[in-house]
């Protein structure tokens, strides 16, 4: 095995096969054109290429948000995964406007270029849904409250990048740079986040097909790429890394302790209670979790129907964790202020500033979702208070 090193490019013979390594950021003009020019020069037989399906297919399809239906995403109970879509999507979109280059825009010539050529697209990146899955549920209650906050807070972030962040920017790309900054957060998933896809994407570009593969990657990634392509991966460990590993038992209970609290508190109050002071505790927890509940769903600038919905079902969903009031107040949203074309046509420039969540009806939605369960759960812990005075 032979190795040589340049600025961006790195090539190895390894078992008679040449891989030819081209590390890129993605918010540099210098590399869409590295990579177009990398290809033409070798002709290689596979293009391997930093991406899974999901952003393979984000990148090529730029309307993607126009054949989104939400109200299907809601009821499937996945608008917490769309709102972390969303937030990668916000965090690039910063980037792209600093820089002027669409994030991403190396990997789509990557593609491009390989399928004009004839050669072989593999996408070798572990699936982004994977790799958040398995760092979240390895991650403890008050990290992942300081994670979603700085996630959040990303967002809708309007600080101009200096020009020291911005060079380092372009020696990492994009997703890296986010998964990093959530790897400094949470250091004990820092091999889930970054080198666990070292090791991913090594195995995949070392068994891609063909005598000469290319392989398109970050910048970032190139270090630890390089040195596990000079050690055998098993795919028993590949396997490994592509579970998403179960709830714990006591993942599973926790959400239903506080309802299970709140449920024995009243059954407490009817044998030790009085029935006026037990109906004075139910008139509390309604107040409470319905007006807040409310609260919320105004401040998301909700439909009057919705801030309805939300206080008639914040009482009730509180005492269900698989329910949610955010998801009913979501769904009502959705129906009576559906989203239109121009909104889902403009979510991608919408995203980016904090006026744009409020102004689109599709992001209002999910304001609605976040902003009414934060106002049930706040509702439900001022009701305890009253509640505790049963026993």
């Amino acid at each position: 095995m032979t190795l040589e090193n340049s600025s961006d490019i790195r090539r190895l013979n390894i078992d008679g096969r040449e891989i030819v390594l081209v590390g890129t950021a993605h918010i540099s003009h210098e590399s869409v054109e590295t990579v177009r020019r990398v290809i033409a020069a070798e002709a290689p037989d596979t293009v391997c290429v930093e991406l899974d399906r999901q952003r393979h297919q984000a990148l090529r399809n730029q309307n993607r948000w126009e054949s989104l239906n939400l109200i299907e995403v809601i009821r499937n109970g996945q608008a917490p995964f769309l709102l972390a879509n969303l937030a990668l999507a916000s965090y690039q979109k910063r980037l792209g406007l600093h820089t002027g280059v669409r994030p991403g825009a190396e990997l789509a010539a990557a593609a491009e270029s390989a399928e004009e050529q004839g050669s072989e697209v593999l996408l070798v990146d572990r699936e982004i849904r994977t790799t958040l899955l398995r760092a979240w549920r390895r991650t403890g209650f008050w990290k992942k409250l300081n994670l979603v906050s700085t996630m959040l807070a990303g967002m809708f972030e309007s600080q101009k990048l200096d020009e020291a962040e911005l060079a380092k920017l372009r020696q990492s790309d994009t997703l890296s740079a986010m998964l990093e900054e959530m790897a400094s957060l949470l250091p004990s998933v820092k091999t889930i986040l970054v080198d666990e896809r070292d090791i991913y994407m090594a195995y995949h570009i070392r068994n891609a097909p063909g005598a000469k593969v290319v392989a398109v990657v970050g910048a970032a990634h190139l270090p630890g790429i390089t040195r596990q392509l000079t050690e055998p991966i098993s795919p028993h460990t590949i396997a490994e890394l592509s579970i998403v590993p179960p709830k714990t038992t006591f993942s599973r209970f926790v959400p239903w302790l506080l309802p299970g609290v709140v449920v024995a508190l009243f059954v407490a109050g009817l044998f030790v209670g009085d029935w006026h002071q037990l109906a004075g505790a139910a008139v509390a927890w309604i107040l409470a979790t319905g007006l807040l509940c409310a609260l919320g769903t105004i401040v998301a600038l909700g439909h009057p129907l919705t801030v309805l919905a939300g206080f008639l079902a914040a009482p009730i969903t509180t005492l269900h964790p698989a329910l949610g009031a955010g998801m009913v107040t979501a769904l009502v949203q959705a129906f009576v202020a559906a989203p239109t074309v121009r909104d889902m046509e403009r979510v991608g420039d919408d995203l980016a500033s904090l006026r744009g969540w409020w102004s689109n009806r599709m992001m209002r939605v999910l304001l609605v979702f976040v902003l009414s369960s934060l106002g049930a759960s706040a509702g439900t812990l001022v009701a305890l208070h009253w509640l505790k005075d049963l026993l």
